[in-house]
């Protein structure tokens, strides 16, 4: 008896040296070797040349410390716009750059000055700025290197940074188009203040937590009034900021706001809101003279004539005294007490103590009745030394200056002032957040850019072609006459109306912000940064605005940074028509976020990168910058070039831990990219990030990057059974569309699906929809459909059959549209998968947008036949558990007779289907016998192992193939 013969060399499996595990730590580092050494990104610009350009501007990130999960996400979403347009055969170049200029890089160089007992004010400016740039450049190539390993592709040997000579000299022309066309001035406001850092703080650079404050309230007696009543009693205030007591200048009432006169226990008559007496008696503990059971509530005090109300109107002309007007001088003039839209009756006690240094609505209040700031807060939080009262004395941030048993409130107690003081208010006050210490508002001489006031000159510039000219800042366009000025705000909301939003909810959010925002202040009292290059003449109190002196000043700058800004060249940027003695020569810097803002000029217009061009199609960054980047950036270009220098913007939200907390390194909770690369590989990563909604915050953890491992591990293997099945796939084998079967027009019509979707994912820079299509295709329209049904046909056909020729054109249709499109997402994985298909090709990432066959399908037929094949698997599945059945292919299938006509048998990968009369699907085990060569029960088959029909010539063919090799 001889053994059967086993027919398994004679079945076409498939075949491939591509591994199905990745090892993408170990291989993307040698990836990235190969394209750094083949300049892979001067090889994408040289294929895209003179193609239609899209533009993304990068926004700087700061170079002051790694990488961590924001700048990856934040990357790769770039990396993914950039691939996205080239693959779609766009010019998208990609210029990377950092933020070098500013307080963080700063103050990490005075940390480790004061490790070391070191004075940053005994250092001469330019040592420690070029400790700065050093600090700055060591960062810069830190990041450098870990951006790099996510696979983003970008000109990296040539990024902009802030600090080099020629961004800080187009800094400096960009600040002198605003002096040149009225759009600055110097005067005393308000700002965020940090007494830590002693220096001014844009909105951005503040971030508010809950604190515990003590909250007073203070009597200031009423020396005069038109209400003769008032003369004598005593007009309280509420306040969570004790420290601005002693800066005290006028009192604000509520117009409209009803005043009670309240005699109390201690014998004084309070003036105080009438909707507020009773949380004030509650506060002060006092109560009501001689009127024991009296009601409690207003009402009920008005009708037993116990106070009179009088209304916020009647108030005007109303004086008090300050409680500490015994010290005299500035304690012992008049305080006023002015009306004041601002004033509610939500807390305290309807009147409000001001102090135009430290407040927005005070300033505007005091000045408008000419009541001055009197800087007596100085720049460290400390009280001047000549002040009346706690002079040298501070800081005033401090809890302990401020608390009940502090020098303020004790000063106030013997002086007869304090009514009350408890540190139990809770609320949420404004920090830095780079120190974390708290700030105050602040009045000092600043520079301002005007939101309101109409630019008389102000160019409107539209394109790449209507630029400024780089050298001197001429106008090259018409400049809009005066009688059509708009200011900067008018300017800046127009374009918030145009400029696209991704989402669209951004276009609100910084509107609000635009629309509600003070003038821009753009000066900083610190060291490392541009300077504020103006000369302000000393008997007018203008700033010097000649175009020459401008000219030499941007030469110099240019040409030596910021260095070049001394007070021993002074007089030579001054030249023969000015004496130096006249003017005052600005020693503070700019606000880094107008360094960031005027990007776009140094990067899009300079002509160092000259594939770049203005304005840009896109920026793209954490929705954070609305207030930031975003802004900066809107209001420089407008106030410049009339317009916004992006078409749109793209926001994402910000990455939390896999229980939705935001990290923080005092929770424990953060997450470093550069260890995810190094156990995963940047890819996982990356197709983590293109997954997520990324618009909204988003989560990270263990649990979140094993799903996707494992999704990555599908992808993958798609990959590898499509290298495997197009084994030896020549253009002989071929075939055109017409002639294939059903099921391969089919596969073809849904790919041309997925890619119409993919291409308005691209348009909407909609990258979850992108890849979640892109792998549900991967697993559930191949691996799970199209691969199952094929794989017989593949295995066990004649390499001449049709079907099989069709199946594996598809197959190589397939691979050329799915390596294209998974190229953006998989950078490393698709170079691996392309090069062992195409060792000797480019890389893939020199390839374009697959073209796909278009191929009508009819989706509800199809719809129905994919849900029938469902049922029938739901039906087989018990049966194989039961053992009854070892697989579908031993099944016998009965579907309901209206069921639509195809090869059902092939579709659901059964022996045989049969229609019956009910509307059920029945299965029962076959009777035939076993093909030994694919394994399907036929009746052809006349016992198990003998060949079917088709697998006999197969196998004939093969036998004959190799006795003639043989006999060769």
């Amino acid at each position: 008896m001889t053994e059967p013969r086993d027919y398994r060399p004679t079945v076409f499996l498939p075949k491939t040296d591509f591994p199905m595990k990745a090892g993408l730590p170990q291989k993307e580092p040698v990836i990235l070797s190969r394209w750094q050494a083949e300049d892979i990104y001067r090889k994408v610009r040289e294929s895209r040349k003179g193609r239609e350009k899209f533009i993304l501007h990068d926004g700087p990130p700061y170079a002051n410390g790694d990488m961590h999960i924001g700048h990856a996400l934040n990357h790769i979403l770039k990396d993914m716009v950039c691939r996205t347009q080239t693959l779609r055969g766009k010019d998208a170049p990609y210029v990377p750059g950092w933020d070098c200029h500013g307080l963080p890089i700063e103050w990490k160089v005075e940390e480790e000055y004061r490790k070391k007992k070191k004075n940053k004010d005994e250092v001469p400016p330019k040592e420690f700025r070029a400790e700065c740039r050093a600090y700055a450049q060591k960062w810069v190539d830190v990041q450098r290197e870990q951006l790099k390993r996510l696979g983003i592709n970008g000109d990296w040997d040539n990024p902009y940074l802030t600090m080099d000579s020629q961004a800080e000299g187009t800094i400096v022309r960009e600040l002198l188009k605003f002096a040149e066309s009225g759009q600055l001035y110097r005067g005393a406001k308000p700002v965020m203040w940090s007494p830590v850092e002693k220096t001014a703080l844009a909105e951005a650079e503040v971030e508010y937590e809950d604190i515990v404050s003590t909250q007073v309230d203070v009597a200031f007696e009423i020396v005069e009034s038109p209400i003769a009543e008032l003369v004598g009693a005593h007009a309280v205030i509420w306040t969570t900021t004790p420290w601005t007591i002693p800066v005290n200048q006028a009192l604000a009432y509520g117009p409209e706001v009803a005043y009670w006169l309240v005699h109390a226990t201690d014998g004084r008559k309070y003036l105080v809101a009438f909707d507020l007496v009773t949380q004030f008696l509650s506060r002060t503990g006092l109560g009501l003279l001689d009127q024991p059971g009296m009601p409690e509530d207003a009402e009920g005090l008005l009708l037993h004539g116990l106070s009179k109300a009088f209304n916020g109107s009647d108030l005007a002309g109303t004086i008090c005294r300050h409680p500490m007007h015994h010290l005299g001088g500035f304690f012992a003039k008049p305080r006023p007490m002015l009306p004041g839209d601002f004033v509610t009756t939500d807390s305290g006690t309807g009147l409000v103590h001001m102090a135009p240094d430290h407040g927005e609505d005070d300033f505007a209040l005091c000045k408008a009745h000419g009541i001055e700031p009197v800087f007596a807060v100085q720049g460290d939080g400390k009280y001047r030394e000549d002040w009346g009262w706690l002079g040298g004395q501070g800081s005033v941030i401090n809890p302990k200056f401020n608390a009940p048993d502090g020098p303020i409130c004790e000063a106030l107690r013997e002086a007869g002032g304090l009514l009350a003081a408890s540190a139990d208010y809770k609320h949420s006050y404004p920090h830095s957040w780079r120190s974390k210490a708290k700030v105050i508002y602040r009045c000092t001489p600043q520079w301002f850019v005007p939101m309101d006031r109409p630019v008389a000159h102000l160019p409107v510039i539209e394109s790449a072609e209507q630029r400024w000219e780089n050298e001197g800042g001429d106008q090259t366009v018409d400049e809009v006459p005066a009688a059509g000025a708009r200011s900067l705000r008018e300017i800046a909301l127009s374009e918030v109306g145009r400029v696209r939003f991704v989402p669209e909810k951004g276009r609100n959010r910084i509107g609000a912000m635009v629309e509600g925002r003070p003038d821009w202040v753009l000066s900083r009292q610190r060291a490392w940064g541009v300077p504020i290059t103006l000369f302000v003449d000393r008997k007018t109190g203008q700033y010097l605005n000649d175009p020459e002196v401008n000219a030499r000043i941007v030469a110099a700058v240019m040409a030596e940074g910021v260095d070049a800004w001394d007070e021993e060249r002074a007089q030579e940027y001054l030249g023969a028509k000015y004496r130096l003695e006249d003017y005052e020569r600005v020693t503070d810097i700019l606000d880094v976020w107008f360094d960031s803002g005027s990007t776009h000029a140094f990067v899009l217009e300079s002509g160092r990168w000259p594939d770049l061009q203005w304005p840009a199609n896109l920026y793209l960054e954490g929705s954070d910058q609305h207030r930031g980047w975003f802004q900066s950036s809107l209001l420089e270009s407008c106030g410049t070039r009339g317009r916004a220098p992006y078409d749109a913007i793209l926001t994402h939200g910000f990455t939390m831990d896999a229980k939705g907390m935001k990290m923080s390194k005092s929770l424990g909770n953060t997450i470093s990219p550069i260890d995810l690369m190094r156990d995963y590989g940047a890819d996982i990563l990356r197709l983590w990030a293109l997954s997520v909604d990324f618009t909204e915050d988003h989560r990270i953890g263990k649990e979140i990057l094993q799903g996707v491992a494992d999704q990555y591990r599908k992808l993958r293997n798609t990959y590898r059974y499509l290298l495997g099945a197009l084994d030896g796939f020549t253009e002989a084998e071929r075939l055109p569309v017409a002639e294939m079967p059903e099921l391969e027009q089919y596969m073809l019509g849904l790919l041309g699906k997925l890619d119409a979707t993919l291409r308005q994912a691209v348009d909407d820079f909609d990258y979850n929809t992108y890849v979640r299509a892109l792998t549900d295709f991967c697993n559930e329209d191949l691996s799970a459909f199209f691969f199952d049904i094929r794989k017989d046909s593949l295995y066990c056909d004649a390499p001449s059959d049709p079907k099989r020729r069709a199946y594996r054109t598809v197959l190589d249709v397939l691979f050329h549209a799915l390596v294209r499109y998974g190229a953006p997402v998989l950078v490393f994985t698709a170079e691996e998968v392309w090069s062992s298909r195409y060792p000797e090709s480019d890389s893939v990432h020199l390839l374009e947008w697959p073209e796909v066959p278009a191929v009508e399908i009819d989706e509800a037929r199809w719809a129905e036949l994919r849900a029938l094949r469902q049922t029938v698997n739901e039906a087989i599945e018990p049966l194989r558990r039961e053992k009854v059945l070892g697989s579908g292919l031993e099944a016998v299938v009965t579907v309901p007779e209206g069921a639509p006509q195809a090869d059902l048998a092939e579709l659901f990968i059964t022996a045989t289907v049969n229609r019956g009369q009910g509307s059920e699907v029945t299965v029962e085990r076959s009777t035939d016998h076993k093909c030994g060569r694919c394994w399907r029960l036929l009746p052809e088959v006349t016992e198990d192992g003998a060949l079917c029909g088709r697998c006999d010539d197969v196998v004939t063919q093969i036998d004959a193939s190799s006795a003639a090799g043989a006999s060769a």
